[in-house]
């Protein structure tokens, strides 16, 4: 019997404290420091971004919009907000332009009601390649910004095709300009799927907004209502109404009040392009000469237009050595 309560003695304090470590182990505090350190990081890591930002914002130039309009005369339109000066703007003078007076005419008389705060109509120069469009509109804004009673204010800012969904934006930032703007696309046209001609609809006419008082929009196209064929076709073959879907499409060219269109010139207009050029740029060549060597030209070109009278021009004064600035 004494061997048995000896053996029960034993065993009965090894539980009791094979016990006391679990229960101590459930009574453990949590640590602080791991449920913490992940808020800690994210706190440096926004300390330093602020940080960044600081020191950029800091680097930009602090000038006002109305100071960046008066530093140039022309400017192009970046989507992500910016006008980029242009110091020199490529263009031809208005004189030097043949064949198409009738044009030039109608639109320099439009560009000077709008810079002198009368109504105007928006645009569309179309028609034959190379016949001057963009040079007329670049030659119109010189001509009319020279003028005492517009003295500069008028301004010249293109917006290339593919940005034409950001014309909104630019809206909005020439609104509350005191500065009169011309709003100038080249080539305009659109083709496929493109769905963007609705940003520029809406910005001719038809928006809430509408179009700001001092700004007009001058387009030029080969095409006279902008959209490629195969699409107007592709609408009309798919839609429930052919009509109302083409009505649809046609519409972006109604939005322009004005329609210029240029056809090819003749053979005494390229001649007397040619012969423009020529006196303006101080080429001296025998006149039976210059007209059978214009003509050799065109029919190699196979066209005749200004563009193809400039690049005779081109070669001819590289030939003869002479540098292309105005005598």
């Amino acid at each position: 019997m004494s061997k048995k309560t000896r053996k029960t003695s034993v065993r009965a304090p090894s539980r009791a404290a094979a016990a006391k470590p679990r229960s101590g182990a459930t009574k453990r505090p949590p640590t602080p420091a791991r449920s913490a350190a992940p808020a800690a990081t994210d706190e440096r890591i926004a300390r330093a971004l602020e940080t960044i930002a600081a020191h950029l914002s800091a680097g930009v130039p602090a000038t006002s919009a109305a100071d960046s309009l008066a530093s140039a005369e022309a400017f192009i339109w970046h989507p992500s907000g910016r006008l980029i000066p242009v110091p020199k703007v490529n263009r031809v003078e208005l004189g030097l332009l043949k064949g198409v007076d009738r044009m030039r005419d109608i639109l320099i008389e439009n560009t000077e009601r709008f810079a002198t705060g009368l109504p105007a109509n928006n645009a569309l120069l179309w028609g034959a390649r190379g016949m001057g469009k963009s040079s007329l509109v670049k030659a119109a804004h010189a001509s009319v910004n020279a003028r005492p009673d517009v003295d500069g204010r008028l301004k010249l800012i293109e917006i290339h095709r593919e940005d034409i969904e950001s014309l909104p934006t630019l809206m909005s930032l020439l609104r509350a300009s005191d500065f009169m703007f011309i709003v100038f696309c080249d080539d305009l046209s659109f083709d496929g799927n493109d769905a963007s001609y609705k940003s520029l609809k809406a910005v001719l006419e038809g928006g809430i907004e509408g179009r700001p008082d001092n700004v007009i929009l001058y387009a030029t196209s080969n095409r006279r209502h902008l959209l490629a064929r195969e699409m107007v076709e592709n609408e009309r073959s798919t839609a429930i109404n052919p009509g109302e879907a083409v009505e649809e499409k046609v519409s972006l060219s109604d939005r322009f009040g004005l329609w210029l269109g240029f056809h090819k010139c003749s053979q005494d207009e390229y001649l007397a392009m040619v012969r423009g050029y020529c006196s303006h740029f101080g080429i001296k060549v025998d006149d039976d000469e210059l007209e059978r060597e214009a003509l050799e030209w065109s029919t190699t070109r196979g066209s005749r237009s200004g563009r193809v009278a400039w690049q005779f021009t081109q070669e001819l004064a590289g030939r003869m050595g002479v540098r292309l600035t105005a005598k």
